[in-house]
């Protein structure tokens, strides 16, 4: 069965069919730049063309980087225009794209159930946290393998600021950061979450998880196993085409 997935970051859209019985693309995934201004009404032409890119009549699937109630309403835009707030993005989507089914969430929930099912948090049970390192910090709760939805914990304060203002990707590219000053960061920020919610597992996704050896090694102090995601950064693809296929 194939299904679409749109991911929709602070810097790009992106997607692709995908076979939702592998978790994998079916073909080599599109991409455009997110606008900016990132307006609901641009963003919506981007996700437009990625969908047409493929020719796609089908259901779609579509992540947002920030609360999203009731699989349309959003409720945050920390890295997009906040005239995302409030915005039935079920509704203009769907309009942009001709009418075709379309369900929306959470981008670090969509890559968090892909991971859960395809990836590295396959088969485990307790708590396991997902955390994708991006433009923000994008964070998925799992509870015995049930998703605790729109966590957000990017948002935690570290050192009085948003960590993800400290220990994104963005933030290591910002201030010209090495590995090592990235990953201490990083290590701060993780010892903080593992104090709130003692996981057993870390997932670290993003498109930084392909150079996980470059910066996990140098990790210390964490009691959880810190592993990177399997799917990296197309399990926000996958997941918003599983959850497309669950609600249609």
């Amino acid at each position: 069965m194939q299904i679409f997935g749109v991911d929709i970051g602070g810097s790009g859209i992106k997607g692709a069919p995908v076979d939702l019985d592998r978790g994998e693309l079916t073909e080599e995934r599109y991409k455009v730049l997110t606008p900016r201004p990132a307006t609901p009404d641009a963003v919506a032409d981007g996700v437009k063309e990625v969908v047409g890119h493929f020719g796609w009549t089908g259901p779609v699937g579509i992540t947002f980087p920030g609360v999203v109630t009731d699989g349309a309403t959003i409720r945050t835009a920390a890295n997009v225009d906040k005239a995302w707030i409030d915005t039935d993005a079920r509704a203009l989507l769907g309009a942009r794209l001709g009418g075709l089914p379309v369900t929306v969430l959470n981008d670090a929930d969509a890559a968090g159930v892909a991971e859960m099912q395809f990836g590295a948090g396959r088969d485990r049970r307790g708590t396991v946290l997902l955390l994708t390192f991006g433009t923000g910090i994008g964070s998925a709760l799992f509870a015995d393998g049930e998703l605790v939805a729109n966590t957000e914990l990017g948002h935690l304060e570290l050192n009085g600021h948003d960590a993800e203002k400290r220990a994104s990707t963005k933030a290591k590219e910002d201030h010209e950061l090495t590995w090592e000053q990235w990953a201490h960061r990083v290590q701060k920020y993780l010892a903080h979450v593992e104090m709130l919610f003692s996981p057993e597992l870390f997932i670290i996704g993003g498109g930084v998880s392909r150079k996980a050896d470059k910066f996990l090694p140098l990790i210390e102090g964490i009691k959880a196993e810190i592993v990177p995601a399997q799917l990296q950064n197309n399990a926000g693809i996958v997941g918003a085409a599983m959850r497309a296929a669950k609600s249609a």
